[in-house]
């Protein structure tokens, strides 16, 4: 089982025993403890479907990524297909069968879920560097034809999940990716989820722009790149602010850019330990956006909106937290686990909840008001009254 199992994992054979040791040279290096980074949930993570796609792309590969690499993909599926390690340790001369039994148990415990979307993770990431699309492994939404090339979007247990699928770009947001996240609000809107939940593959959320976004200038040269790009930005903060169902944002990683100046729009947004919240824009001499300049300062004040959006300051998991960015920060190893509970349980409630939950601005009031409270409007109505 175990000879059939490496082989409908890679296309690529391990080197035969017999010649390595004509030369003196073991078949593989001994594999140090690997660590593998849960990316998602037991309860969310990749399809069949996703898994037997990543299969299909391995096979596809034109470079051979190296024994290392190999390991981790035998070890991998072996992990998604049969669970934890059980196998019978092999002898030492076995050096083939022993590479890939230390790769296999050194996974330790992670569920088969938890395995089978780490799978799709690095198939994704070698797919990418080779000048492909990690998102070719995207699944097609339950009840709808639209497929994407940097988002894996599914509809589960009545939650729309929209992942963004850069992991080899630490998912970096393109021209592409915006008008994809714009398309996929849209469809969760109209489907039957009661709240959409925004994460990231790998081992970031998200990385902000793309930076090579602004080396492809137009032919209308720099002021018409300007025109375009302010033009997608409003529609992309547009497509958050009118959402008309709750927005959870589980950040499994580091935050950076944009993705973390529209946090302020979200409901509820929940983080692994390990994340952090950087808006570097005076570095990169940029404003900030996503309505940030108005969110920030309700939420945590006006000082300590400036200390990120004006002079850069990268805040910890905890601290975003302690400023009442962040709903709740979370152990990264019981991290996707705790969330995904969570989120499935506030998915039973009655949907005329979250309708109401999501007319009422509580995500942008100010808390450090004093006094009688004041009902602020939602940008959305904002800019309606403009």
């Amino acid at each position: 089982m175990a000879a059939a199992a490496l082989k409908s994992c890679s296309v690529w054979r391990f080197v035969k025993l017999r010649s390595l040791l004509r030369s003196g040279i073991p078949c593989v290096p001994r594999v140090p403890n690997l660590t593998f980074h849960t990316t998602t949930s037991s309860l969310m993570g990749a399809t069949v479907e996703e898994f037997d796609q990543a299969k299909s792309r391995l096979a596809a590969l034109k470079k051979d990524p190296g024994n290392e690499v190999k390991l981790k993909i035998y070890a991998l599926f072996k992990q998604a297909t049969l669970g934890p390690c059980n196998a019978p340790k092999p002898g030492m001369l076995d050096f083939v069968n022993k590479a890939k039994w230390d790769a296999w148990k050194s996974l330790g415990s992670i569920s088969q879920d938890d395995a089978r979307e780490q799978y799709c993770n690095l198939i994704g990431s070698l797919v990418e560097a080779e000048g492909g699309s990690s998102a070719q492994l995207a699944a097609k939404p339950a009840g709808s034809g639209a497929t994407y090339q940097t988002l894996l979007v599914t509809t589960e247990d009545d939650i729309t999940t929209i992942k963004l699928n850069r992991p080899a770009k630490k998912n970096a947001i393109t021209p592409e990716m915006y008008e994809e996240i714009i398309a996929a609000l849209e469809q969760a809107t109209n489907d039957d989820s009661k709240f959409a939940v925004f994460t990231g593959a790998g081992d970031f959320y998200c990385s902000g722009n793309d930076l090579s976004n602004f080396t492809k200038i137009p032919e209308g040269g720099v002021q018409e790149m300007a025109r375009q790009g302010g033009e997608l930005l409003r529609r992309y903060v547009r497509a958050y602010i009118d959402f008309p169902k709750p927005l959870v944002a589980v950040v499994n990683g580091p935050a950076v850019g944009i993705s973390v100046t529209v946090l302020g729009l979200f409901d509820l947004v929940y983080a692994t330990e390990r994340a952090t919240f950087h808006t570097p824009f005076s570095q990169l001499g940029q404003s900030a956006e996503g309505c940030s300049s108005y969110t920030f300062p309700r939420i945590m004040g006006p000082s300590k909106a400036s200390e990120l959006l004006l002079f850069n300051k990268k805040l910890t998991a905890t601290q975003a937290c302690e400023l009442g960015l962040i709903t709740e920060v979370f152990p990264d190893s019981s991290f996707q686990s705790e969330v995904w509970t969570r989120l499935k349980a506030y998915a039973r409630l009655p949907p005329q909840v979250s309708r109401t939950r999501r007319r009422q601005p509580a995500r942008i009031q100010n808390r450090h008001q004093k006094g009688r409270p004041t009902r602020l409007k939602w940008p959305s109505e904002v800019v309606r009254a403009k």
